[in-house]
């Protein structure tokens, strides 16, 4: 039951024991101040559907290997929860939508945008 439960559980329950220290993005709002923030330091989104295997073992992955919690700020989406906030990421920042996604805003703009086993956390300090 372990790994399914690890596969399965809610998104905030992972949440809570990350140390990537994640937003939550649940509000188009937020957007605005994403844009804001990224002129201070680099901001990164993970799109994240919380019924699929996939998208959960990449984001443990991701979670795992992610070690920039000072050099960029990290927001986390729910799309299934706001899907409404995905659609308007990928309009809004010029990406086809992908789950899961993980999106990196510098100075209003996605300069960087992987999905599924591409997402790597180590590619991320080319953007500080």
């Amino acid at each position: 039951m372990g790994i399914l439960n690890n596969i399965f559980s809610s998104s905030e329950e992972n949440q809570s024991d990350s140390k990537v220290g994640w937003r939550q993005l649940a509000d188009l709002g937020q957007l605005n101040e994403i844009i804001t923030e990224s002129a201070e330091k680099p901001v990164i989104i993970f799109k994240h559907s919380t019924r699929c295997g996939v998208s959960r073992m990449v984001l443990k992955q991701f979670e795992n290997e992610f070690d920039l919690q000072e050099k960029i700020t990290p927001y986390f989406l729910d799309l299934l929860e706001h899907r409404n906030v995905s659609n308007e990421i990928a309009s809004r920042f010029g990406v086809f939508h992908q789950s899961p996604q993980l999106i990196v805003i510098r100075d209003g703009i996605a300069v960087y945008n992987e999905s599924h086993g591409s997402i790597d956390a180590g590619q991320l300090e080319q953007f500080i």
